[in-house]
């Protein structure tokens, strides 16, 4: 294979708010932590043991910039898509440190709130937004590419789906 991938796709909780910074240029760019857990039962014990894993999360998209800043708060539950990416930089002692990130680009990435728009932990709707060129954003829908489609009659075949943007 001549290709690779770079993609991560979590789901989890934030540890606190998004903070937003500016670049010189003016562009937000949106951080913060998140939270995955990993549940499973002791064989030998039978008790209940967890592994949380911390993620840091910066956001380059100025849509999705936006609505994590606008609609996430510590322990939102989200469902994010981007790339691993390490960065080298000097601490303030002048030590050289390395620290790896989920980035969520400028034209790439999702994220999708995955609790009720009360804030509640239903889970029951959701926002999802794209990061794609074309800025997809669905409420509502699980996934920007899920459509809402007229349901088929009990006979199973039913008339096709009318498009009334036709462009001429």
């Amino acid at each position: 294979m001549s290709g690779s991938v770079n993609k991560v796709i979590l789901i989890g909780n934030l540890g606190r708010d998004p903070e937003v910074r500016r670049l010189n240029s003016g562009e937000a760019v949106v951080n913060f932590s998140m939270a995955t857990t990993e549940s499973w039962r002791d064989k030998a014990t039978g008790e209940r043991r967890d592994r949380t894993e911390w993620h840091n999360i910066v956001i380059f998209n100025e849509n999705l910039g936006k609505v994590a800043e606008q609609y996430c708060k510590k322990g939102s539950k989200i469902y994010i898509e981007g790339q691993l990416q390490t960065r080298e930089y000097t601490d303030k002692d002048g030590n050289q440190r390395k620290s790896t990130e989920v980035v969520l680009q400028r034209y790439r990435g999702e994220l999708t709130l995955l609790d009720s728009r009360g804030g509640g932990r239903g889970g029951e709707e959701s926002m999802s937004y794209g990061g794609g060129e074309g800025g997809g954003q669905s409420i509502g829908r699980s996934s920007p590419q899920q459509e809402r489609r007229p349901a088929a009659p009990a006979g199973g075949r039913g008339p096709a789906p009318i498009d009334d943007d036709i462009p001429f």
